[in-house]
């Protein structure tokens, strides 16, 4: 009988915690249906980089613990990354394609962790980018989006290509108080 008693428990457990994921993960969803990446051009010019690459997450800038669930870049997956003269595309298995115009590209850089990938140092490329937003009443945030590149090399060829046709102003940032004392 307490065998029964114990599996129980365990039962309602696992329930509760699927529960909780899937009521949080549906929050996240209608908090960012109004993001998306842009549409693909109609004409582009050639491909200056294309590589394969794992699509990581999509951020708040400054928050790599915080998952967006920007419209095709909500999971994570397998991608083939383009950098184009006029933006990146981003084509993850099983999404349309993505892309981001160089106007909206801030900046590319190193990064070592993003919500659930922790990576030797300077081991993934974060792309800060400004979303687009179907809502006139909110502001186009910063994000940035994650990659981790498949082959050798490839992760700074990706930032020198993308640092390349970056074109968006810098967002400023905060002023951090030192935690150091005056004493």
């Amino acid at each position: 009988m307490d065998k029964w008693v114990g599996v129980l428990v365990a039962v309602v457990i696992v329930g509760v915690a699927a529960l909780l994921m899937v009521r949080s993960w549906k929050r996240r969803t209608v908090r960012d249906e109004t993001l998306s990446a842009y549409p693909l051009p109609a004409e582009h010019g050639d491909p200056a980089l294309e590589t394969e690459v794992l699509y990581v997450a999509t951020t708040p800038v400054g928050q790599p613990l915080e998952r967006l669930a920007v419209q095709g870049l909500a999971f994570r997956g397998a991608a083939h990354l383009e950098v184009w003269p006029e933006g990146v595309v981003i084509r993850i298995a099983g999404e349309s394609a993505n892309f981001i115009p160089a106007e909206r590209i801030v900046s590319a850089g190193e990064a070592t962790y993003v919500i659930d990938r922790g990576v030797e140092p300077e081991g993934l490329v974060a792309i800060q980018w400004i979303v687009q937003v179907h809502d006139p009443e909110r502001v186009a945030p910063q994000v940035d989006s994650y990659f981790r590149a498949r082959y050798p090399g490839d992760s700074a060829r990706i930032i020198a290509a993308v640092n390349d046709i970056a074109a968006a102003p810098m967002a400023p940032r905060p002023e951090q108080e030192s935690e150091a004392s005056d004493d």
